[in-house]
């Protein structure tokens, strides 16, 4: 069994939200790196990596982030063995 590192990109449904949904999405996966990017507008969203087993559901992570209440989209950027 390997790992796979993740990155992710979440849409927070306001920039206010930046902080409790970090903190979120922390609760679900473990975060290795975490940064803020600018979108438009003054919108941003939040670039996340983290590692997870290879065998694990990437499906059910996402579903469960993008469930979160202060939540919009969840958008998987890259994967990579590591």
């Amino acid at each position: 069994m390997g790992e796979v590192a993740v990155i992710i990109r979440v849409y927070p449904e306001s920039t206010e939200k930046l902080e409790s949904v970090k903190k979120a999405v922390g609760e679900i996966v473990k975060i290795t790196k975490v940064s803020e990017e600018e979108i438009a507008f003054g919108l941003k969203a939040l670039v996340v990596t983290f590692v997870m087993g290879d065998d694990s559901g990437l499906d059910a992570i996402e579903e469960k982030i993008a469930a979160l209440p202060d939540v919009s989209q969840v958008q998987v950027i890259g994967m990579d063995r590591v």
